[in-house]
C-alpha cells in the first residue's frame, strides 16, 4: 500500500504519543518531535507507511534522548493480561458456534482493536461480541477453511501484543478443525519494540511456543539488527515456502497488501487503509490478496 499524506502526520503523532510515554520532560518530547519533523522534511515520501516510520528512526530518536528501549512495555503487559483473563471464556464461546473455525477468525480479528498506534481506547470484551456478530465487508472465509483443511505449513504475521492471545486461539481451532497439527508454524513477531507491536517476549508470555511445531521469525522494529523488513526478498521468500500465510492487522497488510495469495485479517481503523481496501472504516476484513 503506497503512503498518503496523512501517513506523514499519522508518524508525527505516534512519536508524540511513545515519548509521551517514556518521559515527562517537555523538553525532551519537544527534540524528539522536532528531530523526527527535521527526518521527515530530509527523506522521501515513497515506499509503505511503514517503511517511512522505519526510516524517520522514531524508536532510535526515543531511545537515543530519554534511555527508554520500549515505551510502551507497561501497556503490552497489560493488554497480554487483559487477553488472558479472558480467554478461557472466549475458547468456550467459539466451541458454542456451529462453524467454530469461523467463530475463531471473527475473534482473532476482533483482537485487532488493541491497536495503540490508532486507538486511544477501546473495549475487549464489547468488540469481540460486536465482531461475531459483523458481516465482513470482503468475506474469503470459504476460501481460507479449504486451505486450512488442506496444508501442511503456515506462515502467520502477528500484529499487537494481547491481540496476539486470539491470534493463538484461531492457531489452536485451525489445528482442531484439521484433527491434527501443521508440519510447521512460523510465527512471525517484531524482532524489538516498536509501539505495542508483538515481540518474541509477548509470544513466550501468552504461551505461544507451547503450539506444536511451531518456530518463531523476526522482521524489522526499524532498528539495525531486528531483522529483514516485509517487503524484503527474505521475507517474500518465506511466503513462497509456506502454503498458507495470514496476516494480521493494518502494519501487515500495508507492507504486504500486493502479495498475491496472503489471507488478510483486520478490522479497518484508518482511513486511508479503509479506502485502499475498499471499505469502511470499522469495517472487518477477511480478504486473499
Amino acid at each position: 500500500m503506497k503512503l498518503r499524506l496523512d501517513c506523514v502526520v499519522c508518524i508525527v503523532k505516534q512519536a508524540l504519543k511513545a515519548v509521551r510515554l517514556a518521559t515527562n520532560d517537555p523538553k525532551v518530547q519537544e527534540e524528539v518531535l522536532r528531530r523526527v519533523m527535521r527526518r521527515l522534511t530530509e527523506i522521501g515520501w515513497v515506499g509503505t507507511p511503514p517503511q517511512l516510520v522505519r526510516v524517520s528512526r522514531v524508536a532510535e530518536l526515543i531511545e537515543e534522548l530519554t534511555g527508554v528501549d520500549d515505551p510502551y512495555r507497561d501497556l503490552k503487559r497489560a493488554s497480554n493480561d487483559e487477553a488472558l483473563a479472558i480467554v478461557d471464556e472466549i475458547r468456550s464461546l467459539i466451541a458454542s458456534y456451529e462453524d467454530s473455525l469461523r467463530a475463531a477468525v471473527k475473534v482473532a480479528i476482533a483482537g485487532n482493536i488493541i491497536d495503540f498506534a490508532t486507538i486511544e481506547t477501546y473495549d475487549l470484551r464489547a468488540t469481540i461480541e460486536k465482531v461475531l456478530k459483523q458481516k465482513p465487508a470482503i468475506d474469503d472465509y470459504s476460501k481460507l477453511r479449504e486451505e486450512v483443511l488442506s496444508v501442511e505449513t503456515l506462515l502467520y504475521f502477528a500484529d499487537n501484543a494481547g491481540e496476539i492471545v486470539f491470534d493463538k486461539l484461531l492457531i489452536e481451532e485451525m489445528i482442531r478443525v484439521r484433527g491434527k497439527p501443521f508440519r510447521k508454524i512460523s510465527f512471525v513477531i517484531k524482532g524489538g519494540p516498536i509501539i505495542n507491536d508483538a515481540t518474541i517476549e509477548d509470544a513466550i508470555y501468552v504461551g505461544l511456543d507451547k503450539l506444536p511445531n511451531i518456530e518463531f521469525k523476526k522482521v524489522s522494529s526499524g532498528k539495525p539488527g531486528t531483522g529483514p523488513e516485509r517487503s524484503s526478498p527474505e521475507v517474500l521468500s518465506w511466503i513462497r515456502k509456506h502454503d498458507l500465510v495470514i496476516s494480521k492487522g493494518q502494519g501487515n497488510y500495508e507492507d504486504l497488501s500486493s502479495v498475491k495469495g496472503v489471507y488478510f485479517l483486520l478490522i479497518a481503523k484508518c482511513p486511508v487503509v479503509a479506502e485502499d481496501i475498499g471499505v469502511k472504516v470499522g469495517n472487518i476484513v477477511i480478504k486473499r490478496g
